[in-house]
């Protein structure tokens, strides 16, 4: 179960204000119900949710599950929605140093030479025992033109096609729209294999689509949890959607009162990828006609040396959502020694969770204290069910919360801005 608590944030608004939001909330939510909204044909995100597609995921199951018998490394090629979604499930699942399955691996996510150069230099080397890596190339993008893509893609699957020869096809899968643009003409001339990108559809809600399942599914999580868990939110929600309604409504009240940015943050370094999956989706979101919370990602206990001074005593224009894990995710506890020099003693036989936990909870103190309101969404264990649920949970309140600042929350006019530029910068035709 996903949980939202603003025991922390109640103070700031008052039981008034609180209704009236609510009462605006309401509406939004049925908008999106009743696909009244702007942009309701892009509400896709729930329809597969009200449809699964069982045989799909059938599908991409048995792909994956060959591709993790033959792959040493798996590269997710994409930028966006068409891959944060995907990292941050893995992240949050394959524990850090686990050598289970294939190596995943990033690109087409920006236009560093170096890394690029770096990574088609490190698929080069061989294994150990002097035998060739084998790789396959996932490339994401409904368009198939998006710069930082294509170009990463151009690049790989020139040394995929080298190093593979006739069997580079059955190594390179494209997901993408049904018809028309670029990556489909390539498929069409190479025979690489494909996954659809349903048309009402967009990148920041597409993560319980092949976009995300796929790479997530190579990882070795069982996509089927994961979807289901979403389906189950899906379905609560439409009966009660009080806990959407009331994030939705105050996070919405803080910002018309003056508040400016939302510092996303865990205590959980597993969670953080998760962080940076909602900050791409509340901003191409709400970011809009000089409106929106700037979503901000902090690291903790990490950051909390960096910019926790700005948060705890910096202007007082900052909301913070905490993602809190309720169940430990280790048993590691801190051992016992012959000397206490360190001065650690205390802390003998408590659990890192514990601990963990004591600084998130001190921490929301102090910065409460500080005139911070803080939201906490709490996760009852870090499983494919239970992150299948987040996605949704979020997804439902972005679109309410949007609703209710009277834009558009499915389209991204802003980012269509720095690509013409660019591209007039570099000589690109029309």
């Amino acid at each position: 179960m996903i949980k939202f608590e603003a025991s922390s944030a109640l103070s700031f608004i008052s039981d008034e204000e609180l209704d009236r939001s609510m009462e605006h909330a309401k509406k939004a939510f049925q908008q999106v119900i009743d696909r009244t909204g702007q942009g309701s044909e892009w509400l896709g995100w729930r329809r597969i949710l009200s449809e699964p597609n069982d045989a799909e995921l059938d599908r991409i199951s048995g792909h994956a599950e060959k591709i993790r018998q033959d792959a040493d490394i798996f590269i997710v090629c994409g930028i966006g929605g068409s891959f944060t979604g995907a990292k941050a499930i893995i992240d949050a699942l394959v524990p850090a140093f686990s050598d289970n399955g294939p190596e995943i691996l990033y690109a087409g996510h920006h236009m560093g030479g170096r890394y690029l150069e770096g990574l088609l230099n490190y698929l080069k080397q061989p294994k150990e025992d002097g035998t060739t890596k084998s790789v396959y190339l996932n490339v994401i993008s409904k368009s198939g033109s998006t710069l930082e893509t294509a170009l990463a893609f151009r690049m790989i699957r020139g040394w995929m096609h080298e190093a593979y020869g006739d069997e580079a096809g059955k190594r390179i899968i494209a997901t993408t729209g049904p018809d028309g643009g670029v990556l489909n003409e390539i498929i069409e001339e190479k025979g690489y294999s494909k996954y659809v990108i349903p048309e009402d559809v967009g990148g920041r809600f597409s993560v319980l689509t092949p976009v995300g399942l796929l790479p997530v599914a190579v990882a070795g999580i069982d996509i089927q949890t994961l979807f289901y868990g979403a389906v189950s939110e899906f379905e609560e929600s439409e009966k009660d959607p009080q806990k959407v309604l009331k994030y939705a409504a105050m996070r919405y009240k803080l910002h018309v009162e003056g508040y400016d940015l939302d510092v996303i943050g865990s205590f959980e370094p597993e969670l953080m990828g998760l962080a940076a999956w909602t900050q791409q989706l509340l901003g191409e979101s709400e970011g809009k006609e000089g409106k929106g919370l700037f979503p901000a990602i902090a690291g903790y206990s990490t950051d909390l040396h960096s910019i926790g001074q700005m948060i705890q005593q910096g202007q007082r224009n900052l909301i913070e959502t905490m993602f809190v894990l309720e169940k430990s995710i280790s048993p590691l506890t801190v051992n016992e020694q012959d000397s206490e020099t360190d001065q650690l003693g205390y802390l003998t036989g408590k659990s890192f969770h514990e601990i963990n936990r004591s600084a998130l909870n001190g921490t929301i103190q102090a910065h409460v204290e500080g005139g911070v309101p803080v939201f906490k969404i709490v996760i009852e264990k870090l499983n494919a069910q239970q992150l299948g649920r987040f996605i949704y949970f979020y997804e439902l309140m972005t679109a309410v919360y949007v609703y209710m600042l009277g834009v558009n929350p499915f389209n991204q006019p802003g980012v269509e801005n720095y690509k013409k530029a660019m591209y007039r910068l570099l000589g690109k035709e029309n």
